[in-house]
Parts: structure tokens; C-alpha cells; sequence
């Protein structure tokens, strides 16, 4: 199992901890965050995609200038009035080609963090269940696509992808220092 803390770090439960925010751009796992993002802030939405059996859709994430990691399909919230759900059902579509309606997603919560230099917020988005095939639509930013046992996932995660993994999981590990987890109450 990922420890979302190796692969960047939690708060315990009951709410986030207080943390100076660090900017790394290594993780202890060998992932990493993307660097030089000193600027506008981010706001993202990472999509969780279950499949029958406990598995879950992950990427090979391949980003010029990082060392490779695996990554949920995800990116940013691109269009005025577009909410988490809309744009993680767009990015799902576009990163994967696996359309599911933005109605049946689900944010579980978001995460905040300063990581890469500015803030970053990132909506951990639960997709409806599907075994749809995912194809690689953007071969310069992904080498494939795979469903792993959410009890056995690869590794070196993407920092945001494990934390975001780490919302949905029933027994997630700590979050790193610098990163905080808001859940929703549903």
C-alpha cells in the first residue's frame, strides 16, 4: 500500500495539522512535485475511478522534467463557473477517454498545500465505478494507463495523487508536513 506520507505526507484525524509549509521538490519515495511554480495558484481536481474487484485507474505519469510516478487522471479547474465535479468529469474524458457524467461525481474533500511555492488546492473527487478501457490521449504527459488492488498500489506515487488516494482509503497514512486535508461531511 502507498503511504500518502512517503509519497509526500497527513494530519491525524479529526483535521489538519500546522505545519511550516516546505518547498521540496523530492519526495522520500523518489516521486516528486513539479518545481518553479512560484506564482498564480493552482486548483485541481485528482479523480478517484473504482473498478469491480477493489481496483483502482492509475496513470504513468511521464511530465518532461520530472522523474516518472504514477498519477490518477486529474488536472485543473480551466473554465469560469466550472465546479470540482465538471472538471474532473472533463479532465476523465480527456486524459483517459472514460466519459462519466460530472453529476455522479463525488468530492470527498480537498487538500491545500504550498509545496511547489504557491498555493495549490486540490479537490479529491470520487468518480462512479467503471471498468470502461482507458486510453492514452496524451502520450507526451502519460506512457499508459493501468487498474491496480487498491491494497497493492505502485509506487513512486504522485504527491497530490497519493494524498488524494488518502481520502478515499479506509485506513490512509499521515499526510506530509505542509499539506492539509479539509473532508467533506457527507
Amino acid at each position: 500500500m502507498v503511504n500518502p506520507a512517503d509519497a509526500v505526507g497527513a494530519p491525524p484525524a479529526g483535521g489538519p495539522v500546522a505545519a511550516a509549509p516546505p518547498v521540496a521538490a523530492a519526495l522520500p519515495t523518489g516521486g516528486t512535485l513539479p518545481t518553479g511554480g512560484v506564482g498564480r495558484p493552482l486548483i485541481g481536481a485528482g479523480v478517484i475511478v473504482p473498478a469491480p474487484g477493489g481496483l483502482v485507474l492509475l496513470g504513468r505519469r511521464i511530465t518532461a522534467g520530472e522523474p516518472p510516478t504514477w498519477s490518477l487522471p486529474g488536472g485543473k479547474v480551466d473554465h469560469p463557473g466550472e465546479s470540482f465535479e465538471q472538471a474532473a468529469a472533463r479532465e476523465l474524458a480527456e486524459e483517459t477517454g472514460i466519459e462519466l457524467p460530472a453529476e455522479r461525481m463525488r468530492v470527498l474533500g480537498v487538500l491545500l498545500d504550498h509545496l511547489d511555492g504557491r498555493p495549490r488546492l486540490t479537490a479529491a473527487v470520487l468518480a462512479p465505478p467503471s471498468a470502461a478501457p482507458a486510453e492514452v490521449t496524451e502520450p507526451h504527459a502519460c506512457a499508459g494507463w493501468q487498474r491496480f488492488a487498491v491494497d497493492a498500489l505502485p509506487g513512486p506515487m504522485f504527491g497530490p495523487s497519493a494524498w488524494v488516494l488518502a481520502q478515499w482509503l479506509a485506513d490512509p497514512a499521515p499526510l506530509p508536513p505542509g499539506v492539509f486535508a479539509y473532508r467533506t461531511v457527507q
